[in-house]
């Protein structure tokens, strides 16, 4: 960062000195995007964004995997872990209890299942059977 050496002179008129004041001041660089006659950089193609959706599933099968392995006791730990609601860790971890060719299409995220909510699905994980799973979910896509 560059900076000016700000520099003023003065004198006191009763003692007849003189005082000098010196003074760094930051001075910022414009970003080259807003300097006239420079040409843009080329940003380099970003990655897809992954479904919201897809990540909240994938988020479920990382915390299962953990109490698999004994990094967390139960779903009380993670929330804490979270910081969120004992409630908000179900809701997510229901996700799991979903038949497993819709969590696949659901982490596969492609298409009409990217634009799902996780509340679209609470019905849809509340169901027992997953031939009712299915077929609900099939309504919800529009299917």
């Amino acid at each position: 960062m560059s900076r000016k050496l700000m520099t003023t002179m003065g004198s006191d008129s009763l003692e007849g000195a003189s005082v000098q004041v010196e003074t760094m001041i930051p001075v910022r660089q414009r970003p080259r995007a807003f300097v006239a006659g420079a040409e843009l950089e080329s940003k380099a193609p970003s990655r897809p964004r992954v479904p919201r959706i897809t990540r909240l599933l994938a988020l479920a099968i990382k915390f299962q995997d953990m109490i698999e392995r004994r990094e967390v006791r139960d779903y009380a730990d993670i929330a804490r872990l979270g910081h969120v609601t004992r409630a908000r860790v179900t809701q997510i971890m229901n996700l799991l209890m979903l038949a497993p060719d819709i969590q696949v299409a659901l982490l596969s995220s492609n298409g009409p299942v990217a634009a799902l909510y996780e509340r679209d699905l609470r019905p849809v994980a509340n169901l027992t059977f997953w031939r009712d799973q299915r077929e609900l979910f099939g309504k919800i896509l529009g299917r």
